[in-house]
């Protein structure tokens, strides 16, 4: 992290980019709603136990790690392929379409509002070079 130190003498540190810590907030999030899920899955004996812990177990370490590659190339387009396969975990545990649906939906105002945020952070930078932001 470089910081500058302007006129007034105080360093400031450059922000962390929005739409990264947005979305691995909402992957992080998913993953704990997985975890949840697999112990739903399992006490209603929807699958055997093994399955039901691999395919939970799987895809919650995989929003795990997906939440540190966020900033890598690639990234976005893995996250949005792990929310289909949330989705589909809705043909075993039904009540994921409805809570897999809304993830999707917070995933793409993370995606819409974080890149929008970022650009704007960039037009302020780029029209006052020496500026304190807030």
């Amino acid at each position: 992290m470089s910081s500058t130190v302007p006129d007034g003498g105080q360093a400031v540190r450059r922000k962390r980019p929005a739409k990264p810590q947005f979305t691995q907030t909402i992957l992080v999030l998913e993953a704990v709603l997985v975890f949840f899920a697999t112990l739903v899955a399992y006490g209603l004996r929807l699958a055997e136990p093994a399955a039901v812990w691999w395919v939970g177990g799987t895809l919650s370490v995989t929003l795990i790690v997906l939440s540190g590659l966020m900033t890598r190339p690639g990234g976005y387009v893995a996250g949005s392929v792990v929310q289909a396969l949330v989705l589909a975990v809705g043909f075993f545990v039904p009540m994921m379409f409805v809570v897999g649906g809304i993830f999707v939906v917070l995933w793409i105002v993370a995606l819409r509002l974080g890149g929008r945020i970022d650009r704007e952070r960039a037009e302020y930078d780029a029209a006052n070079p020496g500026a304190v932001g807030p």
